[in-house]
């Protein structure tokens, strides 16, 4: 039978440990690869996540939107994270990424919403944007896990997230789904405001396959442990979706479950680069599903959209 891989580490003692060190590296932060080194205790200036010791919460519920494996019948149980390690400038929830909306929460509470979600049905808990609140998630996690959670977790990031972190978190996350954005540093510099990308995401991507594998399903389809990845198809190709999906074939695993996703469109500050200011076209899809059977990726989830 399927056990989520935090139990064991909460009846070691070993989750409280990570706790203790989670909220240490707060006093000079390095969870997320940013490496503001600010003092988290004391301020959140100087910060990109503008986030403290606590964490911002926007919203909690059950959600059916989600890849398959993970909603099954029951839904996947989000928590949507206020702000971000990441300016993406076409961000769709700006309001929660780039302007906070939301509430700040105890860990207590945390426990408690993913506890609900758990008797409401959902099949995991999936924590959205948590790269820069690696520190409370712990601390909810050994709370839940005292009080009886039992369902995967799922780590839903950008992909901009710091060895360190991931560190913490091997053993817990049962489920990496990170984003893999761009393949130019440069581009990821100017739409999203983030130094090395390509090098800090597929160093962190790797991690996660190290940790849990290839996606693993349960005899309902439903995922129980393993790697997710999904790649937003941006206009004129300025993800480098080719090249993304080279390197999860050649140094991930083809085998990797890769969501090629369709749903971009023009938001927030798109307007202001010409280039962002579309849609996909329906060539620019197809090319993007030939490239990935070109590599031989054998999972493929590419939900057609309307072009």
């Amino acid at each position: 039978m399927f056990e989520p891989a935090y139990l064991k580490l909460a009846r070691t003692g070993e989750l409280a440990e990570r706790v203790r060190a989670a909220y240490q590296h707060l006093h000079a932060c390095d969870l997320c690869a940013h490496q503001c080194r600010v003092n988290r205790w004391e301020t959140t200036r100087g910060t990109v996540c503008r986030t403290g010791t606590r964490a911002v919460v926007a919203s909690f519920h059950p959600h059916f939107g989600e890849e398959a494996p993970l909603v099954g019948y029951g839904g996947s149980g989000t928590i949507f994270f206020s702000w971000c390690n990441l300016r993406c400038q076409y961000c769709q929830n700006y309001e929660i990424s780039q302007l906070g909306e939301g509430t700040e929460v105890e860990p207590e509470e945390i426990a408690a919403m993913m506890l609900r979600l758990q008797e409401a049905g959902c099949h995991n808990i999936n924590f959205v944007s948590p790269s820069h609140v690696v520190a409370p998630i712990l601390a909810a996690t050994l709370i839940a896990a005292n009080a009886g959670l039992r369902v995967p977790l799922v780590y839903n990031t950008g992909g901009y997230d710091s060895l360190t972190a991931l560190q913490l978190l091997d053993g817990v996350i049962d489920i990496y789904m990170p984003d893999l954005k761009y393949s130019d540093a440069t581009l990821a510099r100017k739409y999203s405001k983030i130094r090395d990308y390509p090098l800090v995401n597929r160093a962190a991507v790797k991690e996660m396959h190290r940790q849990v594998g290839d996606l693993q399903l349960d005899e309902r389809g439903i995922a129980q442990r393993g790697l997710l990845i999904r790649h937003l198809i941006l206009p004129n190709d300025l993800a480098g979706t080719r090249e993304i999906l080279r390197f999860v074939a050649e140094e991930i695993s083809r085998n990797t479950y890769v969501n090629l996703m369709t749903q971009y469109r023009p938001c927030y500050q798109a307007a202001t680069f010409p280039e962002l200011n579309r849609r996909i076209t329906r060539e620019e899809f197809a090319r993007a599903v030939q490239w990935a059977e070109e590599f031989g990726l054998q999972r493929l989830d590419h939900r057609v959209a309307r072009f």
